[in-house]
């Protein structure tokens, strides 16, 4: 006689996930799980000094949800962070939560910028916004970035020294409220 199969615990929930993963309404609050998951272990690097490229310009036009146009010329000389992201991107939700914190902790600070940068329209963002309650103003690009953004996936995000070195250059999700990305941040705060 044929004794029946038992099904393992994981069996059954990789089963599980597959099938949601084909609803398309449980698909992406899924892999935005996925993705949170992947941002709490995934920490940005900093890239060595040799390495590093230099932004041979700042010739840039944005504008804010608000309808204010922003020259990225204004940011030279500061320390930036860039954030290139939609709405409708998992990864790019799934970090947000890290960035809206980062942002807190330094937007006092006169020597830091902070550049979130949709291509989505203006309506969809400030719904977006305020539905997650996120308190940093987003940009919408109105010219070209420069060239060693090369930008082809998202999220995709950049911390750029005072001297226009990109220090940090990483695509997907991350933890960005990380104590590496503090420590970071604060040496690159204290270059005149």
């Amino acid at each position: 006689m044929h004794k029946p199969r038992k099904f393992k615990a994981s069996s059954i929930i990789f089963v599980v996930v597959i099938a949601l993963m084909l609803i398309p309404q449980t698909r992406q609050p899924i892999q935005i799980l996925l993705q949170k998951g992947v941002a709490m272990v995934v920490k940005p690097t900093i890239i060595n000094a040799s390495e590093r490229l230099k932004l041979d310009n700042y010739n840039w036009k944005l504008t804010s949800s608000d309808g204010k146009a922003l020259d990225f010329a204004s940011a030279e000389g500061n320390v930036i962070v860039i954030n290139f992201w939609a709405t409708w991107c998992p990864p790019c939700i799934a970090e947000m939560p890290s960035l809206e914190k980062l942002y807190q902790r330094y937007k006092a600070n006169d020597e830091i910028v902070f550049l979130f940068v949709s291509n989505e329209e203006n309506e969809v963002i400030k719904k977006f916004i305020s539905k997650k309650n996120y308190s940093f103003e987003v940009y919408q690009p109105i010219t070209a970035y420069p060239v060693q953004f090369d930008v082809t996936s998202i999220p995709r995000t950049f911390i750029i020294d005072k001297n226009g070195e990109i220090v940090v250059d990483k695509s997907g999700a991350a933890d960005w409220n990380s104590e590496r990305i503090h420590d970071t941040i604060d040496e690159l705060l204290k270059v005149f």
